[in-house]
């Protein structure tokens, strides 16, 4: 090992908790067996209580075919082709197939897949046996079952097996949505069968999420990843936990309920201030398109729930903008009548599970009339490999780059290092404007030590942007990707104008600075990438105070 990966690996490490560490040597040397007993009676429900779940897009094309991630495959080399990435992987074992559009008319298949699982997958053997996909299949089988499409006698056994297994692999070394994703699916076996076995399972999944469920979900409703991706599906997660309450005759208490009814709500509020006009999320950090289900689709799910939000429409006056601050979070919209700007000035976080964390502090993105303008790169893969260490790097973000390094030091394929810390918030609404002003501290482990400050003007009809970089440096940059559906012209050598697929125009200027023109890549699905246009500022001086400023007009 070299003395500066010795040195990432302290810096990622000193982080952890300690039930991170032990629990990773527990993972790593103890082998359970797996319990073959006969599975519990199942319990006495009345399934007409359980409401459709959230769908999403069908990934079965044929009886033996799928499309993950926009990659398409077949069971014709096995349930564990290593050909395959993991997640790829992952997805074949997790049958979200079962609960997705227009599920019941693939219902004959579903029932034979989930026999030749069985068959194919011997109990803790393979991919499909790993506590994340384990969890997932246990709760999409489940949610089939209560949806009328009965499990078999067999196909029960399979599942009690699956659950016993998951009891003996809880992923308290990883934490995060992975320990949730146990727990929900403890709690669904535990309402499925009857008796002491599964009472257990649904005691112990009861406790994971009341002692996760506050940790994970922040004051201002966001989920503690940071990521709309992983929030959308936590809230998921939530929702169908609401769901499988309706059924519960008991088992779970009134306060219990309320208080997941509350989280959700707050969720939902969160989840509508980081959507763009398009009604699809944000991408900060890890997040991608058709991987959670839909802010509308869930937004439905939550109303079939009687979870509502409660966030106010937007009244403006006479296109006074205004700011909505996510404090704990760590992320700011501004609107106006024809723009929204979401502004990232959030830690890392959490701190001990950065796993899905970008180098993008101090990114924005921009929409203006419900087109996006401004965009962060996305994601278009997991794993290790040069392209998902770019997609995390700073040079996929709309915020600046020093030295040509980044901000937060990511690495490995979900690791983070130093950190960079947003310092000096500074928030005030004006009459005609909003101004949102913020440093982070991640290049002070540079030679001269320089801090990166921001600031945004939001108006009615423009954004200016200021960059300051304080103390010596190189170089410094600031990226402005734009999204592949805007055409960026050169007008002169300070000013581009970009046009909308709609027609309209927005002027882009520089106003301190020297600006150039590079290519970049957009990520808005997995297994997707599209090429598009990066504006580069270079700040006028690599003395202290270095500035560049560029403006947003619009009419």
């Amino acid at each position: 090992m070299t003395f500066l990966r010795a040195v990432q690996y302290f810096h990622t490490v000193k982080y952890l908790k300690p039930i991170q560490l032990y629990g990773r040597l527990w993972f790593s040397f103890y082998k359970p067996k797996a319990d073959l007993s006969p599975a519990p009676a199942l319990r006495a429900l009345s399934l007409a209580s359980f409401l459709s779940p959230a769908q999403r897009r069908p990934s079965m094309l044929g009886p033996r075919k799928f499309n993950f991630l926009n990659e398409e495959g077949t069971l014709d080399s096995g349930w564990d082709d290593l050909t395959r990435t993991k997640l790829w992987r992952y997805n074949l074992h997790y049958f979200d197939d079962l609960n997705s559009i227009g599920a019941l008319s693939r219902d004959a298949w579903h029932k034979v897949l989930i026999d030749d699982w069985i068959a194919q997958n011997l109990p803790g053997e393979g991919t499909g046996w790993e506590p994340y996909p384990t969890s997932l299949r246990i709760v999409n089988w489940i949610k089939r079952h209560l949806d009328g499409r009965y499990l078999s006698t067999n196909q029960c056994q399979s599942l009690a097996v699956q659950v016993r297994w998951l009891m003996k692999r809880l992923e308290w070394h990883l934490l995060g949505n992975h320990l949730f994703a146990n727990a929900k699916a403890l709690i669904f076996a535990g309402f499925l069968f009857d008796g002491p076995e599964a009472n257990c399972w649904l005691t112990k999944g009861l406790n994971i999420v009341r002692l996760q469920l506050s940790e994970q979900v922040l004051a201002d409703g966001g989920n503690f990843e940071l990521s709309p991706m992983y929030h959308s599906i936590f809230l998921e997660d939530l929702l169908d936990l609401i769901n499988v309450a309706s059924l519960s005759c008991g088992l779970i208490d009134s306060p219990t309920i309320q208080c997941w009814r509350e989280t959700a709500e707050k969720m939902l509020n969160w989840m509508a201030a980081m959507c763009h006009p398009d009604g699809e999320i944000s991408f900060f950090n890890d997040a991608a398109f058709g991987v959670a289900s839909t802010p509308a689709e869930l937004k439905a799910y939550a109303s079939r729930n009687g979870v509502v939000t409660k966030v106010p429409e937007v009244a403006f006056e006479s296109d006074k903008p205004v700011v909505t601050v996510l404090s704990d979070s760590g992320y700011v919209r501004m609107e106006a009548t024809a723009a929204v700007a979401l502004l990232d000035v959030a830690h890392v976080g959490p701190a001990y599970l950065p796993g899905h964390a970008h180098a993008d502090t101090l990114s924005f993105e921009l929409s203006i009339w419900d087109q996006r303008v401004v965009v962060n790169g996305g994601t278009s893969r997991y794993g290790i490999g040069p392209e998902r260490l770019r997609e995390r790097s700073t040079i996929a973000h709309s915020t600046v780059m020093i030295n040509n390094r980044d901000s937060s030091e990511v690495w490995g394929g979900f690791r983070v290092a130093r950190r960079a810390r947003p310092i000096d918030l500074m928030i005030s609404q004006h009459t005609d404007e909003v101004v949102v002003a913020c440093s982070h501290d991640g290049y002070q482990r540079l030679p001269g030590k320089p801090i990166h400050r921001r600031q945004w003007n939001f108006g009615s009809n423009v954004l200016t942007v200021t960059d300051k970089v304080i103390g010596m440096f190189t170089c410094a940059e600031a990226k402005y990707n734009f999204h592949p559906d805007v055409r960026v012209y050169l007008s002169d050598e300070n000013m581009l104008t970009l046009a909308l697929p709609t027609g309209e125009k927005i002027l882009f200027r520089v106003t301190v600075g020297r600006l150039r023109l590079e290519s970049s890549r957009y990520a808005c699905m997995f297994g997707f990438v599209q090429n598009t246009t990066c504006a580069v500022v270079s700040t006028a001086s690599s003395e202290n105070d270095a500035t560049a400023c560029i403006e947003f007009v619009w009419k």
